[in-house]
């Protein structure tokens, strides 16, 4: 037989009050490294970069979450190298949080892999799921973004402040909206623009 664990991040309908041990002591695992995480000053960089890797299922080397930061239980987090993420990020991990290498969150980034039967009977019996939620390289999600259970968002992704992800977002474009949909391709016209702004900016520091 499946544990209850097993059954969540399998997406699999689960009872998380069962009192299996394994899931409670997971959750009381991540209750205590938050509430240290966030009591964190601003000059422990160090003590805060080790709690990370001890909370998280995985990191980078360079990874810094500005507090708040909550989730359900951290073990079903995995971020890749050079990942930012602004106050007030949320994470509910019932089901794997997968996010890669350069990816950088606004304030109040909702990722939310945890949902509820539509049956209401069902609902209030206890029984939940999930889903898992992939956010590819280089993606920048915007204040207020809320990615939704299931959702894939690929590689080079700008998703606009207080868009709502409902479906999966192809890599290389600009989205949003609530529902968040695809506004546009991101070309080489971009490239070479932001390019071009960098190399007026590097100059201008340079020549100071």
């Amino acid at each position: 037989m499946k544990t209850q664990r097993e059954r969540m991040i399998n997406g699999e309908l689960y009872y998380p009050g069962g009192g299996e041990t394994e899931l409670r002591e997971l959750f009381m695992r991540s209750r205590r490294l938050m509430r240290e995480y966030n009591q964190t000053s601003e000059f422990e960089a160090e003590k805060r970069a080790a709690l990370l890797k001890e909370w998280l299922g995985k990191t980078g080397e360079k990874v810094y979450i500005e507090p708040n930061f909550k989730c359900d239980y951290g073990k079903h987090i995995s971020v890749g190298e050079r990942f930012y993420a602004n106050f007030d990020c949320i994470m509910l991990d019932v089901c794997p949080i997968t996010i890669g290498d350069n990816t950088m969150f606004g304030p109040r980034v909702s990722l939310l892999t945890a949902s509820h039967p539509i049956d209401a009977q069902v609902r209030v019996s206890g029984l939940e799921l999930g889903s898992p939620i992939t956010i590819g390289n280089n993606v920048w999600l915007g204040g207020g973004v809320i990615v939704n259970p299931g959702v894939t968002i690929g590689d080079n992704c700008v998703i606009g402040s207080g868009a709502v992800v409902t479906k999966n977002i192809p890599p290389n474009t600009v989205a949003a909206g609530n529902p968040c949909r695809v506004l546009r391709p991101i070309t080489d016209e971009d490239k070479t623009y932001w390019e071009k702004q960098a190399s007026v900016y590097w100059a201008d520091v340079e020549g100071n």
